[in-house]
């Protein structure tokens, strides 16, 4: 996209009140690049698949490899990637490791996500 095919003001006016308000609600700078980082983990379409899966079930990685269709080790390398990012998180039983999604925050980013690519 041209700079030229994006409307713009046709005269400089900046609304100090505007500004104001949101100066005074305006993330740090450490807390903008935390969300973008969390937004980096979610670019990623191997490791959206793996929350979609761990979305509608607890499963181990085996599980996981089978589902999706890929190795285990890649697999495992996406979910620590996704455990470090606290949006997955698991539990040992005998053998096995089970992992699920860490919170309804995730599923929330998930739904409203997929709400609107749907829009149309």
């Amino acid at each position: 996209m041209a700079i030229q095919d994006v409307e713009c003001c046709e005269e400089i006016c900046v609304h100090e009140e505007r500004i104001k308000v949101i100066d005074a609600q305006m993330l740090e700078e450490d807390e903008l690049y935390d969300l973008a980082e969390l937004f980096k983990v979610f670019g990623d379409s191997t490791r959206i698949r793996i929350l979609f899966v761990l979305s509608e079930a607890e499963l181990c990685v085996c599980d996981l490899a089978q589902t999706l269709h890929m190795n285990q080790s890649a697999i495992s390398h996406q979910l620590k990637i996704l455990k470090q990012a606290k949006l997955v998180t698991s539990r040992r039983e005998g053998k096995s490791v089970f992992y699920s999604l860490a919170d309804d925050h995730v599923r929330t980013i998930l739904g409203q996500g997929m709400e609107h690519i749907e829009e149309k």
